[in-house]
């Protein structure tokens, strides 16, 4: 057996993905693709007006045959649970966005329940669209390092900057789709779901003690890139409410028009800097307002306004820092976690800022970059002090050289071409002390044949069961054939936290290494299939454990935010057609460090992807709210990139390991959406065209191009 073991090598290898065949057969079963007797389909019926009064509600058809639900019919609390108790399951009085769900209706033919016809009696009141004037906020983050004051007081040059961001749609594959299904005394749901411990919890609060147990089971999953962490929770309490009145099953799926107006988006944000520099551009005071939209409820805006302020100065050093970040109350719909969880926003900012520092003081952008990356040993803005494997300045380096990114630069000039590069970093896991309040666990049990992992980590098409799988292979020393992954069930599987923050490859990867070590020495020289005929069953459950060195202030934001950080820097070529306004990237040379590649060909599918939607974060996809409501909610307006419009990407994948990772790994999910958009803007910029926001579509390309001096 140590023979073979020996022999064993899943771990940095693109072994077959465990999901491989059965998506690629079809034999994969999505929500939509089950049936249960007696099904009925749901719909909701939502508000159409952006802030006011439910005065009454009309039914314009014969109830025989359907069911009706409204606030009354909720046994428990009328709040989908989540950070804050805000958000009503179903409005009862009070309006605040467009799209609010108001009615549910089930019947079991599709075609009679969108017939029928259901009128609101809504009164209106004055909404508000501006955070900026908004007179709540969800969430304020006060970040001071240093003395802000002597900071400026120290420098030569002042540059000061206003960046903005808009809304992005995350557009999965697979719209939202739950099936509630009540058995024995119980209720069961099933759906397109991103953490299912998230649901869970919301249908404990809103069945109350009408039910005996709730129990929420992942189907597979076509994306969810974040719009399926929390949202699910309310369309799994809608279905779960239909069956509890219907006694019978109830499937509830949402059209793309629905899903794209009704879900969370990424937040809007506007950032502002004012910042200090010695002639030399070295960074001496960095002063930063970070505003984001949260929407009518606070979602998760909390704590993506805390990635984003601990994101916000970038990967640099500087003595003195202040970030003062807010979380605004607006009658939109909620916006919510989004791929890179507020950190894009900020970053966007900072390197736009830089390319605009490095040209006010007649610098060379990479040499400003190299002058103020974050090296070993030096301390972030909340006083984090980076380790050994901060690889920020090899990163950038890695980037120009690959990318000929001085050559092109100057063989650029004057053409209608242009070339920007941004760097980045992304904190792995929760912030601070999060990981610990989470408490997260995973199990590995022996089968006849050899093991299975049991985790809530889910998988939304980035390879969670394959790299969990390597992992635990490697560390028990069997093959990899020998893993098998059980789906997602919260009546069979420990809560391993929720698959987000960059956290499912390096928080729970490392908790199954470890449960598979213990496991390991269990066994001696017998294999699993060995043991288990032996022996009989035996399993192991492993519970995270916070590096030690770890401290973190949650009131002044002091200390260590993240266990480990990732580093990247993209450069992003482009052409201007003078014409249309229309710019197109053409070549994306990307450098992440990631700690170590679990699986290469998903780790570089992730970068790939991330990167291409960041692309369309930059210069596509524009949501246009009209009246508080997405106006363009359909795939003909709202424009994402298609491989017609990718360009030839290069990447680069370095490896410092994080020895407190799975054999070195850290989070990679969220990095490489960070960089993108702010290489994108700078490269257009080098065209003589000052664009400050994104996305940066054509008209706004071109009215920035007539506005330049």
């Amino acid at each position: 057996m140590r023979e073979i073991r020996s022999m064993l090598n899943a771990v940095g290898q693109s072994v077959p993905r465990k999901d491989g065949i059965g998506k690629a057969t079809g034999q994969a079963r999505y929500a939509d693709d089950l049936r249960f007797p007696g099904m009925l389909h749901g719909r909701t019926i939502r508000s159409t007006i952006p802030c006011g009064r439910l005065a009454a509600v009309r039914l314009g058809f014969d109830p025989a045959g359907f069911t009706v639900v409204d606030h009354r019919d909720i046994p428990g609390r009328n709040v989908v649970t989540l950070i804050a108790d805000d958000q009503p399951c179903l409005v009862e009085r009070e309006i605040r966005h467009v799209a609010e769900p108001v009615l549910l209706l089930a019947h079991e033919n599709r075609e009679a329940l969108l017939g029928a016809s259901v009128a609101l009696e809504e009164e209106p009141a004055e909404p508000v669209f501006d955070p900026e004037r908004s007179p709540t906020a969800f969430k304020t983050i006060l970040i001071e390092k240093g003395d802000l004051a002597a900071g400026f007081a120290e420098a030569d040059h002042v540059v000061e900057g206003t960046y903005c961001t808009g809304h992005q749609e995350h557009v999965y594959i697979e719209p939202q789709a739950v099936i509630a299904v009540p058995e024995d005394g119980g209720m069961t749901v099933y759906g397109s779901i991103q953490c299912p411990f998230y649901a869970h919890r919301a249908l404990a609060v809103i069945l109350g003690d009408a039910v005996a147990r709730v129990r929420v089971i992942q189907t597979e999953t076509g994306g969810g890139f974040g719009g399926k962490e929390e949202y699910p929770s309310g369309i799994a309490a809608h279905a779960a409410l239909l069956a509890l009145k219907s006694d019978r099953p109830v499937k509830l799926i949402y059209d793309r028009v629905e899903d794209m107006l009704a879900t969370t988006k990424r937040h809007p944000a506007i950032v502002r800097h004012r910042t200090g520099l010695t002639r030399d551009g070295r960074l001496v005071a960095m002063d930063i307002e970070v505003i984001l939209d949260g929407g009518a409820y606070q979602t998760l805006s909390a704590v993506v306004l805390s990635r984003g302020s601990i994101h916000a100065a970038g990967p640099y050093r500087c003595d003195n820092i202040r970030i003062a970040a807010r979380a605004m109350f607006t009658n939109t719909p909620p916006n919510g976690a989004f791929r890179g969880f507020g950190a894009p926003q900020t970053q966007f900012g900072v390197e736009v800022h830089m390319e605009r520092i490095a040209e006010a003081l007649g610098l060379d952008p990479v040499r400003l970059r190299e002058r103020n990356l974050l090296r070993p040993g030096d301390t972030t803005a909340t006083g984090q002090r980076v380790g050994q494997d901060c690889a920020a300045l090899e990163v950038l380096r890695t980037a120009v050289r690959r990318s000929g990114f001085r050559r092109k630069r100057k063989a650029y000039a004057g053409t209608g071409r242009g070339i920007g590069l941004a760097m980045y970093w992304h904190g792995s896991g929760f912030t601070g002390s999060g990981e610990l309040k989470l408490a997260s666990r995973a199990t590995i049990e022996l089968t006849a044949t050899g093991v299975r992992v049991l985790t809530s980590s889910t998988e939304l098409g980035q390879g969670t069961r394959t790299m969990h799988a390597q992992i635990v292979a490697d560390a028990l020393g069997v093959p990899y054939e020998q893993v098998e992954v059980a789906m997602p069930d919260t009546g069979l599987v420990p809560d391993s936290g929720p698959t987000v923050a960059s956290r499912t490859c390096m928080v729970v990867g490392r908790i199954l290494q470890r449960a598979a070590e213990e496991i390991r020495a269990k066994l001696g020289d017998a294999t699993p299939a060995e043991y288990f005929r032996r022996h009989g069953p035996l399993a192991v459950t492993g519970q995270y454990e916070q590096p030690e060195w770890i401290r973190w202030d949650e009131i002044d934001y002091r200390g260590d935010a993240y266990a480990a950080y990732a580093w990247g820097c993209d450069v992003v070529e482009v052409e201007l057609d003078r014409d249309t306004w229309e710019v197109r990237p053409v070549r994306v040379t990307v450098v992440n460090e990631i700690g170590k590649a679990i699986h290469p060909a998903l780790a570089r599918g992730q970068v790939e992807g991330g990167t291409v939607q960041g692309l369309g974060y930059a210069l596509l996809e524009r949501v246009v709210m009209r009246n508080g409501a997405m106006a363009n909610a359909q795939l003909t307006n709202y424009i994402i990139p298609t491989t017609l419009d990718t360009p030839k990407l290069d990447v680069v994948l370095l490896e410092h390991p994080y020895d407190g990772g799975p054999f070195g790994a850290k989070g990679l999910g969220e990095l490489p959406i960070d960089g993108p958009a702010p290489a994108v803007v700078n490269a257009i910029r080098q065209l003589g065209i000052d664009v400050r926001g994104i996305p940066a579509v054509p008209e706004a390309i071109r009215e920035a191009a007539c506005a330049s001096p």
